[in-house]
């Protein structure tokens, strides 16, 4: 049986049970380049970005105080100019309402294509805290224009508790070479974990139950920084988002704080491994699972902390989508850059600042 799988990190579609000879087709080498960006692009956070047709969908996390919906959509023909263009849900369901009172808003969606519809897997959670779950939405089509659109309320996929080492939010879905899909998510805690998924349900597989460990920040090196005095982001590591090109399984993490605005310091960094449940390591060979990892994005004094990445592979060359916070305000907006692919490592650019610097 053959299955297709498109993610917002494939905008090709993937035939899994072909998955073992397909490789992500490779765009030009050169310089990365920022995508100037207009319309409805302030208050983007932890966007993520698939395209259907002639249109690129972009969803996110709420940022207003109040807002008339959940999970934000944005929509644009060019990658250039963005129009909101509805929600994913009027409010937050009444059974994430039951299962996590103290939810205010739903965050970090990921998009994905299989079974014959698009996947929307997203989080509810509590700040701070790692009393999560993740849960998942699907509709037949994007386009709210389609007899065929109509969001379908799949219920939980996966819950952290209070005494769980991780935690259940940030989901990314990622096809391997053996026709196999999975699911990374994280944030803090013991760092950033990977279940397997059944595709006929978009559920928890299975004949696989392993929680896998793929990435985790380490702790200080300095002896005398112990509990409670250690930093508050030396276990800050989240958003993690898995690409196959070439040869290797990427995986893109944020490093340190969001949603501080002018004190956000994420930073965006990168690993890869032959095999998509890691050994992860990073360009001097350090595990992620050690703290590796291969700066990417850094913030400057026009753009502080970018972060919340996601990457859409596509033929006329690979883009990452991520927000950043304003130096001067503290608010987030959506940034786009192109992804150069020089000697087998992504290299991305922000605005005001050359590509891979660091702050």
């Amino acid at each position: 049986m053959k299955i297709s799988i498109e993610s917002r990190s494939l905008a090709m579609a993937m035939l899994l049970a072909a998955a073992a000879a397909s490789k992500c087709q490779t765009p030009p080498q050169g310089t990365p380049s920022v995508i100037h960006v207009e319309g409805d692009v302030d208050g983007v956070h932890d966007p993520s970005i698939i395209k259907e047709a002639d249109t690129w969908y972009l969803f996110g996390t709420v940022t207003e105080k109040i807002s008339p919906g959940q999970l934000p959509i944005r929509c644009s023909k060019d990658l250039h100019t963005w129009m909101r263009c509805g929600f994913v849900f009027q409010s937050i369901p009444d059974w994430i309402k039951k299962e996590s009172p103290q939810t205010k808003d739903l965050w970090a969606p990921d998009e994905s294509y299989f079974d014959g519809k698009y996947h929307v897997y997203y989080a509810f959670s509590v700040f701070g805290k790692n009393t999560s779950g993740i849960a998942l939405v699907t509709n037949k089509t994007l386009n709210p224009n389609s007899p065929d659109f109509k969001w379908v309320d799949e219920g939980l996929v996966l819950r952290s508790r209070e005494e769980d080492d991780f935690n259940a939010i940030d989901p990314n879905i990622v096809a391997d070479s053996e026709a196999r899909v999975w699911m990374s998510f994280g944030s803090f805690w013991s760092g950033i974990k990977m279940r397997r998924i059944n595709p006929q349900t978009g559920k928890l597989a299975d004949e696989d139950s392993q929680l896998y460990s793929i990435a985790k920040r380490a702790r200080p090196e300095n002896p005398a920084l112990r509990p409670p005095h250690l930093p508050d982001d030396w276990q800050a590591i989240e958003a993690p988002f898995i690409v196959h090109h070439g040869d290797y399984f990427y995986l893109f993490v944020s490093f340190d704080l969001c949603c501080r605005g002018v004190k956000s310091n994420y930073k965006t960094m990168v690993g890869r491994s032959h095999n998509v449940i890691g050994p992860y390591v990073d360009a001097a060979g350090k595990p992620m699972l050690e703290g590796g990892g291969t700066p990417l994005l850094a913030g400057n004094q026009l753009w502080l902390g970018p972060g919340g990445e996601s990457i859409l592979q596509q033929p006329g060359g690979d883009i990452m989508v991520f927000h950043a916070y304003d130096g001067k305000t503290g608010k987030p907006r959506l940034h786009v850059s192109t992804i150069d692919w020089t000697s087998d490592w992504p290299h991305a650019a922000l605005e005001g600042a050359p590509a891979n610097a660091q702050k």
